[in-house]
């Protein structure tokens, strides 16, 4: 299953903040393989998905910060004009609401991976993996990205 565990990370909207989280990942070899900021007047929410869930929740647990998990889905997509586009108009075919997203990119010709929360992720996946066209008559060549490490169940 393309599921993976994110982690919103609750923060002080204060200058180091960030920093210490990331930095106290990287001394234990955690990964962040895609993350999404958002503030507020006083607070802030980190979004993040790793390469070892079972270590950052660990971590974060050890570093006290207040979180939450949410399943999502990661879909690697080709780097160029409208991949975005092809998965958000596959889902809205299939009636699947998009709560919120957020993507990385590995540059000009690389691959990109968009981190969706969806309303139905079993039909979400479904919809994405469909053999078909889009409406727009173009090819959907998309894959989702099996995380490498084991989730707890």
């Amino acid at each position: 299953m393309p599921q993976t565990t994110q982690f919103s990370v609750f923060t002080a909207n204060k200058p180091g903040v960030l920093a210490e989280i990331c930095r106290t990942m990287a001394r234990e070899k955690i990964n962040i393989t895609g993350m999404s900021m958002m503030d507020a007047a006083e607070s802030g929410v980190l979004r993040l998905i790793t390469d070892k869930p079972d270590s950052a929740r660990v971590l974060l647990q050890r570093m006290n910060i207040p979180m939450t998990e949410t399943e999502v889905l990661a879909v690697t997509l080709p780097n160029r004009v409208g991949a975005v586009a092809d998965v958000c108009e596959r889902l809205s075919n299939a009636h699947i609401h998009i709560a919120y997203m957020y993507a990385t990119t590995g540059g000009r010709g690389a691959s990109a991976t968009v981190v969706l929360k969806v309303s139905d992720m079993k039909k979400a996946v479904r919809a994405i993996e469909a053999p078909g066209r889009l409406s727009a008559g173009k090819d959907m060549k998309i894959k989702l990205r099996h995380p490498r490490v084991a989730r707890r169940r």
